[in-house]
């Protein structure tokens, strides 16, 4: 199944975003949802070629449900309009470790390598390992195959001043304030279109490797 099929039935749902719908279209969702998961295991397989930790991830363990949880949102709207997948070691979508983020949605489809919001003690002990390691944290960023890809990290939730315990003259204090250790590449072209596209985004995440194994070196050392 190609992504551009996948996206189809997305954007369907998103015009029709309610119950009824939906189990009248359940054969389509599921019929999706397995090309999905299809793709995201051969994603799996072609991250452990370069990432041996991903070798024995389960994609079970990957995938998010499509039910959004409404209890507290004034979106009432019973389905999520977007397939996702966190590739990580240590329990997939549970995982505090770094990881690779597959995300398909029409027009806003993405991978995402590194670690979202990682738990207060996760992130004070990223934030000491980038201080610390500036230099080598500095060369990663610069590799030409990861700036090929991605540019920058996400800013939600950013600190406004330097995080307590770190020097506020640091000359790169923005990476200390960051909430998320995170940083996505778009997918759209060829790839969307592509028959067989998982080597293509394998590529790309290939290129996020050096980051994941940074920031999965800290986690070693603090659990």
């Amino acid at each position: 199944m190609t992504i551009q099929k996948i996206l189809d039935f997305l954007s369907v749902l998103s015009k029709n975003n309610n119950r009824e719908w939906f189990a009248q279209n359940k054969s389509w969702y599921d019929e999706v949802r397995s090309g999905y998961l299809d793709m995201s295991n051969s994603l799996i397989m072609k991250i452990a070629e370069f990432d041996p930790e991903i070798k024995h991830v389960d994609i079970k363990d990957c995938i998010f449900r499509i039910y959004r949880d409404i209890r507290f949102s004034p979106d009432k709207s019973p389905y999520k309009t977007h397939f996702g997948a966190y590739i990580a070691a240590g329990g997939g979508r549970k995982s505090q470790r770094g990881g690779y983020y597959f995300h398909l949605q029409p027009e806003s489809s993405f991978v995402s390598v590194g670690i979202w919001s990682p738990e207060p003690n996760v992130l004070k002990a990223l934030r000491k390992s980038v201080y610390e390691n500036i230099d080598e944290f500095n060369d990663i960023l610069s590799q030409p195959n990861f700036k090929r890809f991605f540019d920058g990290f996400f800013e939600d939730g950013k600190l406004k001043k330097v995080p307590a315990g770190f020097p506020g003259d640091f000359p790169q204090a923005d990476l200390l304030k960051l909430k998320h250790y995170a940083t996505s590449s778009p997918l759209d072209g060829s790839i969307l279109t592509d028959e067989n596209p998982v080597p293509h985004i394998a590529e790309i995440l290939k290129a996020g490797y050096p980051l994941n194994r940074f920031l999965n070196f800290t986690l070693d050392e603090l659990f």
